[in-house]
């Protein structure tokens, strides 16, 4: 399992003093546009905006007040969970379920003190010593596991800066942005908060090779909104004390910097203009540009001759063997593909373009954009874009390197002593190679998966599916953390694995495109006939099982569909249940959720990203709305009670904004009326329920972990220790092997064994205790034979998936030797069950299929 490294953690509060040196002719405030703002389709919208949409909405603003104070009730429930191992009481830990050998997005990575130093971009911070054998995570105390990059102070390795907030535009981890820079004076064993303050994301930091106190930053402010927190940062004490040395505007910010490793004074910042809304964007513009500062940040002055005069995203390095030269990537601010790549041998006076016609461009060159120049050689240049592209002339002609890497570049690493030996991080991980990028090996090991959604096969509960950022849907077949296979493609989401009949199984990509599998998952085909396609999905679309029968499934649109055939067909089941305007900027108008009643399958809740939850109590042909009482915010999900066919619990993200309303809501009647049962919960959004019918006990998957509560959500507590604080997406549970399992954005998948028991875990087998069940699947009854070691009394119990009793079999005397008992199956539907058999000994659990005709 991976070491978690504590980290001691100081929040110090730094007086951030503005110097405004340079400002460009933009007003503030303005939503400044140079013709290069894009209006967005639902169809080209990206994960950023799904995360920040669902907090978001309705008031089009995440509260950064109340995750601060969200943060310090997180930290109290870990004080709690500490001072209960203090005395003696058993606290469970989750355990890491992986992957390691799939990775996830990397933004930067540094080598110092012989450790090479590798930052996710929503993971933390991550050393090896021995190229990748064993990880040590060395930054989950921090209040951001989002990092934009690091910088090792040239004279002094063991310090080293670390800058949170990922500044790729895409935002795929930029639900939140960073809080600002940490340090650490021992190479990693502790850090400290530095500040600035309200910064968003860091772009690039950069170190005086002769003072390791003075440090720049490139703030690139927050994604999507503007703020005037943005520009260069300078300390000269080591984070102490910071200034805004170079402020463009409150919409441009700082995306990459390059300082003269001989005449430290000698600085160069690439900023970047920049407005994302959820509805549009605009990736470049006037204020685009490169600045050099000669006197250490006090002044600035815009290097133009030769550059363009409007510019998308600019990537900027300088040679450290010749520091009169250095090279600049920059993107166009309409098309955001290439726009040139411009080389300067004068120190940045004058600027010529070399070629890039060879060079592979994308129209989403913002996602990526870097450059990077050998320490040792100005001629061999690495191009950080799409794929990592090498020259070794000085940018006349460039090839491909690393062909087996993913794509997604976005940062590289150069051996000074050996400029062959290159190491990379891109969105699935870290490459490493011995000779400049011709061939790499996978650096295995790193857990930083960003998962939207997590599975098991209830039949082989060791396997474990998942929908992921950019590393697609996933799976193991053996519940090893280094064995995990990709099965399809693009951004994985939702997985189900058929109970009864593991043979089929069914996933997902974004916005809703469907497949189906007959072979366990090896091959998949298209399964979305009947489906309207002019319909409007979710990035994250629900598809759910009907807990009564595994053949019938609904998938939601803005409609809710079902299948009866295992998703060879579908048809619809409803009208449009969304309040129909997704042009509201904040949503897709889509539904999010979706519940069927295990104890009656016409009992059907969706919820819908606007603010809607309807019911339906006849399988579809009449839908009530049931909001009236409810805050109008993102329905993260809906669950339909396992104990009470009238019962339902909503969960909501968004904050609260001033009003005194909840999280979670639970309701008695089917929606007439609605309680919250959001007990000690701080205002943050919580992405998804369960509940344990044989316990009652409720789990919730939140933005800072996974909490529990054994009162209806009087109150509600941590769930185990070793969970890193960051988004949990989602959960799930098998209730015969007590076992839950999150999944992380950011950090893979865990699982844990709640203390909170199903049934009758707390005793112990019966060694000596015989059962059979036959036959086995059965579709109206069955019979159970026992050898009984010695006279006793038994209760034989029916339960089913959910953990909920179906039927007492049987309550008696049972005496030695083989007796048989009979089991009714009855007006049961076909699902998986369990059938349990209890004395005062002890228990044991016999599994039983039920198939019906």
């Amino acid at each position: 399992m991976l070491k978690l490294k504590v980290a001691a953690i100081t929040v110090l509060l730094v007086l951030s003093v503005t110097v405004i040196i340079f400002t460009k002719n933009i007003k503030e405030g303005s939503d400044v546009s140079s013709g290069s703002e894009v209006q967005l389709n639902d169809d080209q919208l990206t994960p950023g905006e799904w995360g920040f949409r669902q907090r978001a909405y309705p008031n089009g603003e995440i509260n950064r007040k109340a995750f601060s104070e969200t943060m310090a009730f997180l930290q109290s429930k870990k004080d709690a969970l500490y001072e209960q191992g203090k005395n003696g009481m058993e606290v469970n830990e989750w355990e890491f379920c992986g992957p390691t050998n799939i990775g996830g997005r990397v933004t930067d990575i540094e080598v110092a003190n012989n450790y090479v130093y590798v930052a996710a971009a929503s993971g933390g911070i991550f050393r090896t010593i021995n190229n990748g054998g064993y990880w040590e995570s060395i930054f989950d105390d921090a209040a951001s596991l989002s990092i934009g990059d690091m910088a090792v102070a040239p004279s002094d390795p063991m310090i080293i800066y670390a800058g949170t907030g990922e500044p790729n535009a895409g935002g795929g981890s930029l639900t939140y942005d960073g809080n600002g820079v940490y340090k650490t004076t021992d190479g990693g064993d502790s850090w400290h908060h530095k500040g600035p303050e309200n910064i968003g994301s860091i772009g690039r930091m950069v170190v005086s090779a002769e003072n390791p106190d003075v440090c720049y930053v490139g703030a690139m402010g927050y994604l999507f909104e503007n703020n005037p927190e943005r520009g260069v940062y300078r300390t000269r004490d080591g984070g102490e004390t910071w200034e805004n040395v170079l402020h463009i505007n409150d919409s441009t910010g700082i995306i990459d910097m390059a300082i003269n490793p001989v005449s430290p004074d000698t600085v160069y910042a690439a900023a970047w203009q920049r407005v994302r809304r959820p509805n549009r964007r605009s990736y470049g513009g006037p204020s685009s540009g490169i600045y050099r500062s000669i006197d250490g940040g006090d002044t600035w002055s815009e290097l133009t001759n030769g550059l363009p005069n409007t510019a998308g995203r600019i990537g900027i390095t300088v040679s450290k063997s010749n520091p009169e030269i250095l090279y600049a990537f920059y993107t166009d601010a309409n098309t955001a593909n290439v726009e040139g790549i411009y080389k300067t041998t004068d120190y940045g006076e004058s600027w010529f373009p070399v070629n890039s016609s060879g060079v592979t461009s994308v129209p989403y060159m913002w996602w990526f954009g870097k450059i990077e120049v050998s320490p040792v050689n100005p001629d061999h240049v690495y191009l950080i874009g799409f794929v990592m592209e090498k020259s070794t002339n000085g940018g006349n002609t460039w090839n491909m390197v690393f062909p087996s890497a993913h794509v997604d570049q976005h940062t590289v690493w150069i051996d000074p002593a050996n400029q062959s030996k290159v190491i990379i991080g891109h969105d699935g991980g870290v490459h490493l190679s011995y000779n400049g990028g011709t061939s790499g090996t996978k650096l295995n090991g790193l857990p930083v998966t960003q998962f939207y959604t997590c599975e098991m096969d209830y039949s082989h509960p060791e396997r474990l599916y998942g929908g992921t950022q950019d590393n697609s849907s996933m799976r193991t077949m053996t519940g090893n953390v280094d064995d995990w296979e990709i099965i399809f493609s693009g951004d994985g989401f939702k997985t189900l694995v058929d109970p009864l009949d593991n043979s089929y199984v069914y996933t997902e990509s974004q916005y809703g495109n469907f497949v189906r599998s007959t072979n366990g998952g090896n091959t998949f085909m298209p399964a979305m006939s009947g489906i309207g396609f002019s319909d409007r999905f979710n990035w994250n679309t629900p598809v759910v099982f009907d807990p009564n029968n595994p053949e019938i499934l609904y998938l939601g649109s803005n409609k809710l569909y079902k299948t009866v055939n295992r998703a060879v067909s579908w048809t619809p089941v409803s009208q449009d249940l969304t309040k129909n305007n997704p042009q509201l900027n904040l949503t897709y108008g889509t539904i999010t959720t979706i519940s069927v009643s295990p104890l009656n399958g016409d009992v059907i809740y969706v919820g819908t990203d606007d603010g809607n939850v309807q019911v339906t109590t006849n399988g579809g042909l009449e839908w009530s709305l049931i909001t009236s009482t409810l805050p109008n915010r993102w329905v993260t999900s809906v669950l339909a009670d396992p104990d009470d066919v009238n019962g339902a619990y909503v969960t909501l993200s968004g904050y609260r904004h001033g009003t005194n309303t909840g999280h979670i809501y639970k309701t008695t009647d089917q929606g007439e009326t609605w309680v919250d049962i959001s007990g000690d919960l701080p205002d943050m959004p919580v992405n998804e329920l369960l509940k344990v019918a044989a316990t009652g006990v409720l789990y919730i998957a939140t933005d800072i972990g996974v909490f529990c509560s054994v009162n209806e959500g009087l109150t509600w507590d941590l769930l185990g220790e070793n969970l890193p604080a960051l988004v949990v997406n989602d959960i799930c549970y098998h209730d015969l092997e007590n076992i839950l399992v999150a999944g992380t954005f950011g950090r893979g998948m865990f699982r844990i064994t709640p203390d909170h028991y199903v049934g009758y875990e707390e005793l112990t087998e019966i060694p000596v205790l015989n059962a059979n069940v036959f036959p086995n699947p059965c579709e109206s009854q069955t019979m159970l034979t026992l050898d009984i070691p010695q006279q006793d009394h038994y209760n034989i119990l029916l339960f089913d998936q959910s953990g909920r009793m179906v039927n007492m079999v049987f309550d008696g005397q049972l005496y030695m030797g083989s007796t048989s008992v009979s089991i009714d199956m009855e007006g049961i539907p076909s699902c998986m069950y369990v059938v349990l058999i209890i004395s005062e000994k002890g228990k044991l659990q016999q599994k039983v299929k039920i198939v019906k005709e």
